[in-house]
C-alpha cells in the first residue's frame, strides 16, 4: 500500500481538502435531530426565563415601560432562533430525513398547538414593534391587537412548554454529555453555542438601537401618571 503524502493538485489531495471542508463545517452544522433537540431546548429555556421577565413588568407597566419595550426587544432574537430551529425540524422530518424520521414527530397535539404559538408569536411581536413606532397618538386597535394576542399566546405557549416538559431535564444532561464525534462528522456543538450567543446579541444590539424611540412612549406614560396625581 502506498503511503506516501498526496500531493498538492492531484485528485486524491483534492479530495482531502474537500473532505476537511467538509469536516470543519459539520463542526458548526453537525449533530443530527439530537443537536435540533438541544438548541431547541437550551433556547426554550432561555425564553422562558425572559417571557416570565416581560410579564412581571407588565404588573407595574406605568413604572417599567421602557423595561418591558427593551426586554420585548431582546427576546426577539431567541424567538427567530426557535422558530427556525423548530422549523428546520419540521422540514427535515416531513421532507423524508431519515435520521429526523427515526427520532419521529413530537406529540400530536404538540403538532396541533406549534401553528398557533407560531401565528400568536409573530402577531404579538409584530404588533409590539409597530406600536413603538407610531406611538400612544395613533395606536387606534394596535393596543387590543397586541393585547388580546398576547394572551391567547400566553395561554398555547403554556400548554406548548408543559408538554416538552417532561423531556427538558434528559435533553439539557446531554448537553453537558455531547455525542462523540465521528469521522468525518461533527458534533456541531460550536455552531449550536454560537447560534445562542448570536440570537441573545442580535436582540441586545436591537434592543439598545431602539432606544431612543422609547421616549415617546414613556413621557406619554409619565404625563398620565401626573395627570392622575
Amino acid at each position: 500500500m502506498d503511503t506516501s503524502p498526496a500531493v498538492a493538485g492531484t485528485p486524491d489531495a483534492a479530495r482531502r481538502r474537500s473532505f476537511a471542508r467538509l469536516r470543519n463545517w459539520s463542526r458548526l452544522t453537525g449533530g443530527g435531530p439530537d443537536g435540533n433537540e438541544q438548541i431547541t431546548t437550551i433556547t426554550g429555556v432561555i425564553l422562558l426565563v425572559l417571557l416570565a421577565a416581560v410579564g412581571a413588568t407588565i404588573v407595574f407597566i406605568g413604572q417599567l415601560l421602557w423595561l418591558h419595550l427593551f426586554l420585548g426587544l431582546l427576546v426577539m432574537g431567541p424567538v427567530v432562533l426557535k422558530m427556525t430551529s423548530t422549523g428546520y425540524r419540521f422540514v427535515r422530518y416531513y421532507t423524508g430525513d431519515a435520521a429526523y424520521r427515526r427520532k419521529g414527530a413530537p406529540e400530536i397535539v404538540l403538532r396541533l398547538i406549534g401553528p398557533i404559538v407560531v401565528v400568536t408569536t409573530l402577531v404579538v411581536f409584530v404588533s409590539g414593534v409597530v406600536l413603538l413606532f407610531v406611538g400612544p397618538a395613533d395606536r387606534g386597535q394596535l393596543v387590543l391587537i397586541h393585547k388580546v394576542s398576547f394572551i391567547v399566546w400566553l395561554a398555547f405557549t403554556a400548554l406548548h412548554v408543559l408538554g416538552h416538559l417532561p423531556r427538558i431535564p434528559a435533553t439539557l444532561r446531554s448537553v453537558r454529555r455531547p455525542t462523540p464525534e465521528l469521522p468525518g462528522v461533527g458534533t456541531g456543538v460550536a455552531g449550536r453555542w454560537l447560534s445562542i450567543a448570536g440570537a441573545l446579541v442580535g436582540g441586545l444590539v436591537l434592543a439598545v438601537v431602539l432606544i431612543p424611540d422609547f421616549s415617546i412612549w414613556t413621557a406619554h406614560t409619565a404625563l398620565l401618571h401626573h395627570h392622575h396625581h
